[in-house]
């Protein structure tokens, strides 16, 4: 890179709806910033277009958050990005109203959420995996950085003063286990069902006891009806989401500010607390649902919908004609050997250390006593003085701000705090000129 290659405030690594939201907080601050104010950004994303979490967008299934909840609402009850102005935009404004409900189709928020990236489509770059991120000088302290990327052309770098990792949350699967034509993460589930290479599937298994394995099981046992939907986990039975009025404040921006300023097991306790308001948990109605059918046919003298609570899956092997798995009671130790069409686990994600791609920037990265990164209220990633360039994490920061970091409830506020401080720290030009070296 030379003298004339351009240096953005910040180039922000993923395009999910948390970085879809920086993008859009950023568009309205440079709308009535001064010119010598605004902000430089671009936003690197290895998918060929946006998509979010295609593989469950399973027909009326519904978000677990309000409308109200979208990208910008929160933070700017009058933009022209939320929810409410994407329905106009549509037409569908009176329809939504008329239907009367908080929690639309999850089909349709994504259909909001691309509406929303194509209004910002000039701030990002599809196509681009993002490899490394380098110090972009050698000499003093780093005030930019380089990130390297690459796509279909080769690959490509860009300098920064400031980074926005947005990368997502990393599917998980039990140890040993890999994906392929019979053996599905939820995130593959909606794909991976197209491409099923048994034109009658006669049983499914669906191990997981949350809101995606509910809705997995409940979608194919509405789809199939030639075929037994066997649902394993480890509780007794689908424990219900607590989205009662109180339980819902740990969602709040201000629960931000205190869970930030807690001492780690206070920390601790308000997560152990509030687990039942986000994992593991599914929505009352789709249990009562799910039951329901569950008991009209044993009435019928039928079963078609089996859920084995207290158990866990010890087997598992696939070949191309089947799944051959081995279902373990984990009250009495029996076992019980079942053939399967295909096996969806449903066992959530995991967050993945967001310095994976830092290489020796890492080091100028204060950690806590557990290994993880110390970050400041406005997401900003603790550093030391060899490191001057900001990074910020989208993600990754359940340990220091709460429960909503890998959330849609917090990234409007969210987004808005990190442009506030970005837009801070470019108005106070507060970087020292770095002296020549030669």
């Amino acid at each position: 890179m030379n003298a004339t290659t351009p240096v953005y405030d910040v180039v922000g690594v993923g395009f999910g709806p948390a970085n879809l939201a920086l993008a859009i907080a950023i568009e309205e601050y440079n709308e009535q910033a001064a010119p010598d104010e605004k902000l430089t950004a671009v936003f690197l994303e290895k998918q060929p277009s946006f998509g979010w979490h295609r593989g469950m967008l399973i027909p009326d299934a519904t978000m677990q958050v309000s409308f109200l909840k979208d990208l910008a609402t929160m933070r700017n009850p009058t933009s022209r990005f939320g929810f409410v102005p994407y329905l106009h935009d549509r037409g569908r404004l009176v329809d939504f109203i008329n239907h009367k409900v908080l929690f639309p189709t999850r089909e349709e928020f994504h259909d909001y959420l691309q509406w929303a990236a194509n209004g910002v489509d000039h701030m990002v770059l599809y196509g681009l995996e993002v490899t490394a991120i380098r110090a972009a000088t050698q000499a003093g302290p780093v005030v930019e950085v380089d990130v390297a990327a690459r796509g279909e052309a080769g690959p490509v770098t860009y300098r920064a003063r400031n980074l926005v990792l947005g990368t997502g949350l990393v599917p998980r699967l039990p140890e040993g286990v890999e994906s392929g034509e019979r053996l599905w993460h939820s995130s593959e589930f909606l794909h991976r069902l197209a491409a099923l290479p048994t034109e009658e599937p006669r049983r499914f298994v669906v191990a997981g006891a949350g809101q995606s394995a509910a809705e997995i099981a409940d979608h194919l046992h509405r789809t199939y009806e030639n075929a037994e939907v066997v649902a394993v986990h480890t509780r007794y039975g689908y424990s219900p989401a607590d989205d009662s009025p109180y339980a819902n404040r740990i969602f709040d921006p201000e629960a931000v500010d205190l869970y930030h300023g807690a001492d780690p097991d206070v920390r601790r306790q308000l997560m152990a607390y509030h687990r039942n308001t986000n994992y593991g948990v599914v929505d009352m109605d789709l249990i009562e649902e799910l039951y329901r059918r569950s008991y009209q046919e044993k009435v019928r003298g039928e079963r078609r919908l089996r859920i084995m609570g207290a158990s866990r899956l010890t087997s598992v092997e696939a070949d191309a004609d089947q799944v051959r798995v081995r279902v373990r009671n984990l009250a009495t130790g029996e076992t019980e050997d079942l053939t399967a069409d295909a096996v969806v686990y449903a066992t959530g994600y995991t967050e993945p250390d967001p310095a994976r791609l830092f290489g020796e920037l890492d080091g100028a990265c204060e950690r806590d006593e557990d290994g993880r990164l110390r970050v400041h209220r406005d997401y900003r990633v603790v550093t030391g003085p060899e490191l001057e360039a900001g990074v910020y994490l989208m993600g990754g920061t359940e340990h220091s701000h709460g429960i909503t970091a890998n959330l849609l409830s917090m990234a409007a506020v969210r987004a808005g705090e990190i442009c506030d401080s970005l837009a801070t720290g470019r108005r106070s030009d507060r970087r020292a000129p770095v002296a020549a070296h030669g």
